[in-house]
């Protein structure tokens, strides 16, 4: 049964919720007052969006592989169908 009380903290909800399963919630988090850590933060977070990036840039290049497929089915396909006069 859930707590009757509402949690002080309005994010302490997110933190019980996505803190077993591991996942960091950026923003969300404690803000640190070391520098040091701040730009670790900020390269870590710069890896994943490189890493987004590529994968994005991967879906595009398969979707426009799959369009010329599918142009050149087409193509072929009314290449030899027969002519109606």
């Amino acid at each position: 049964m859930a707590d009757p009380t509402p949690p002080q903290d309005p994010f302490e909800l997110f933190r019980r919720l996505w803190g077993p399963l591991g996942v960091p919630l950026p923003g969300m988090a404690m803000p640190t007052l070391d520098p040091a850590e701040v730009e670790k933060r900020i390269a870590d977070l710069r890896s994943v969006e490189a890493w987004l990036n590529m994968n994005l840039n991967m879906v595009r290049f398969s979707i426009q592989g799959l369009e010329l497929q599918k142009a050149t089915l087409q193509a072929m396909r009314a290449a030899t169908e027969p002519k109606k006069d």
